[in-house]
């Protein structure tokens, strides 16, 4: 259970951090503010860049700090700018990092209620939690920012994704 959380969320949210330090050195090599990668969106309904990332460090933080059974860091309020979005992901590899291996790794059958932004709570088990909701919504949203940089045109590959292994 932790290396399917803590192991997977932190390689991922430093991968997400080395995606933004691409798209600043891309604005800043093309001359504009990289703040206007922030604003970019799929689609009119869709979160921004700035909230997808926001969103992602929300699903890596909550879902570990619920299966240690710890209340979840209370992270930066959400700035449009990069270095803001750094400090979050530094923020949120920090606090899951921190939290007990064991607990974690006793978590599989634990019943844990995630709290939707609308305040509904949903029942889940450990391993549903991360199986069903909170990996499969990281991945959305980390994904989502990669493709939001890459489409500004950040020149991105599948590695930079993936992390150099």
């Amino acid at each position: 259970m932790y290396e399917a959380s803590v192991g997977l969320f932190v390689p991922y949210l430093r991968n997400l951090s080395v995606l933004l330090d691409k798209g600043v050195a891309y604005a800043e090599t093309r001359k504009f503010n990289p703040a206007v990668l922030l604003g970019m969106r799929m689609a009119p309904n869709m979160y921004d860049l700035a909230q997808q990332v926001g969103e992602a460090c929300r699903h890596a933080t909550v879902a570990p700090a619920l299966l240690a059974q710890c209340e979840p860091v209370a992270l930066p309020a959400l700035e449009h700018d990069m270095a803001g979005l750094q400090a979050r992901i530094a923020t949120s590899i920090e606090f899951i990092e921190s939290l007990p291996r064991a607990e974690i790794d006793a978590s599989a059958e634990l019943k844990v209620f995630f709290r939707l932004k609308n305040g509904t709570e949903l029942p889940f088990n450990g391993r549903t939690l991360l199986l069903t909701n909170s990996v499969p919504q990281f991945f959305f949203h980390v994904t989502t920012a990669y493709d939001l940089l890459r489409h500004a045109g950040v020149e991105l590959v599948k590695k930079d994704f993936l992390g150099r292994k």
